[in-house]
């Protein structure tokens, strides 16, 4: 405890330092801005401990490296920031492309993690570095799963259609609980030190229609009480129950809990929908607090995934493992996406199929669940390879968080020319 507050308020002090300095200079969306300054501070800090790694400067900068983002996103802030997301979504656009938002949800996510894990397979043979084909399918499972935030708050600014916008966010809240899903499922294989069968697909099942049954059966159980309900206090309360209360359940279960929170803030907003008018104007406060507790975790997010440059750079082979799992990624994502489209009824807004392929693709920004999801594998593997799967993700986030962030307008106008 003693611990904590002193983490938290240094966090705090950093989000609004780097949101200051932003707005003042270079107004970047902010989760660029947050993770790009974070990670520059982060270099600093590494290159102040190899001068003063003796000293009391350097055992300052060594109590900044253990910051458990693993523990911080999977034990609490991933369940209120998908609920968040999710329960915004209007259901009646979300039953227009429930078949679309499906096959990415699931089909694109579970392709774009064995693609990876093939192509970045083939990396390690070439360059002897000595992780199995388990290890190789698990680290694609890790960067499989998209950000809903930062992706559909850059692709709004300049003015991406309704349905591509409303596709991109619908599939990113999902494929965070079928990324950790597919997680569970090959973690498992490097554990048991086993190859790919059909188990794969019978955890699959158990951890996706779970998490769906426990976040239906909770929903309805909160919402009784919230049509009881008029004080937005209350309302909140019981939301925060209904989250938190089904995230434990699906843990219990060994079911996916953000796939259980996606579908709370899907039930929500399809309860919300069918209120009349006037209770609808009065969920003005809940709003303004659910998007308080939204920004405050993803800004202490970001930032903490700036600093995680700590934990990669005395790594070896550094630069090969950045670049093959660029190229993996790229490959893997643009792949999946290309074949799914065969499966929707119609591409949206009028986009060809090779523009909408890379649209998704350099729309494909990675978050913090990649990170949490690389942290939890320590016990896993050996202290060599948990490197290499660290470098690996955090490359990944940086590059598509960074690169393909401030780089998505142009991609963006390009693909509208044609």
């Amino acid at each position: 405890m003693t611990d904590f507050l002193p983490l938290i308020i240094t966090l705090l002090f950093l989000v609004i330092v780097f949101n200051f300095i932003n707005r003042k200079f270079f107004h970047f969306s902010y989760e660029i801005a947050l993770m790009l300054f974070a990670t520059v501070l982060g270099t600093v800090f590494i290159g102040l401990s190899n001068f003063f790694l003796d000293t009391s400067i350097g055992k300052v900068l060594d109590k900044l490296q253990p910051i458990n983002i693993e523990s911080f996103l999977m034990d609490g802030a991933l369940c209120f920031m998908l609920f968040a997301g999710a329960c915004h979504l209007k259901i009646s656009d979300f039953l227009k492309q429930a078949r679309s938002v499906g096959i990415y949800s699931f089909l694109a996510t579970f392709l774009g993690a064995v693609i990876y894990g093939l192509i970045f397979y083939a990396f390690v043979r070439v360059f002897s570095i000595g992780m199995s084909f388990a290890e190789c399918l698990m680290l694609g499972s890790i960067i499989s799963p998209t950000d809903p935030i930062a992706a559909t708050s850059i692709l709004n600014k300049f003015g991406l259609p309704q349905k591509t916008g409303f596709l991109i966010e619908a599939e990113s809240l999902l494929n965070d609980g079928v990324g950790v899903a597919v997680f569970v499922c090959f973690s498992g294989l490097v554990i048991a030190n086993a190859t790919p069968d059909s188990t794969v697909f019978s955890v699959l099942i158990h951890q996706l229609a779970g998490a769906m049954v426990i976040g239906a059966l909770v929903s309805f159980v909160c919402f009784n009480l919230l049509s009881k309900e008029d004080d937005f206090k209350q309302r909140i309360y019981i939301s925060l129950l209904c989250v938190s209360l089904s995230y434990i359940l699906c843990q219990y279960f060994n079911c996916s809990g953000a796939i259980a929170c996606v579908v709370c803030g899907i039930m929500f907003s399809s309860w919300r929908e069918k209120q009349t008018e006037d209770v609808q104007a009065s969920f003005g406060n809940f709003d303004v607090c659910w998007e308080a507790i939204d920004h405050f975790l993803n800004s202490v997010l970001y930032v903490i995934m700036g600093l995680s440059v700590l934990l990669i750079m005395n790594m070896n082979a550094v630069l090969v493992i950045c670049l093959a799992t660029i190229f993996s990624n790229l490959i893997g994502r643009g792949a999946s996406v290309y074949f799914c489209t065969f499966f929707i009824k119609e591409i949206p807004d009028n986009f060809s199929r090779n523009g909408f392929t890379t649209l998704m693709t350099w729309g494909g920004l990675r978050g913090g669940l990649c990170i949490a999801l690389a942290m939890s594998t320590q016990n896993m593997v050996s202290e060599e390879h948990f490197q290499y799967i660290m470098g690996a993700t955090y490359a990944i986030v940086f590059f598509t968080t960074v690169i393909q962030g401030l780089t998505l307008k142009k991609v963006y106008g390009f693909i509208r020319k044609d």
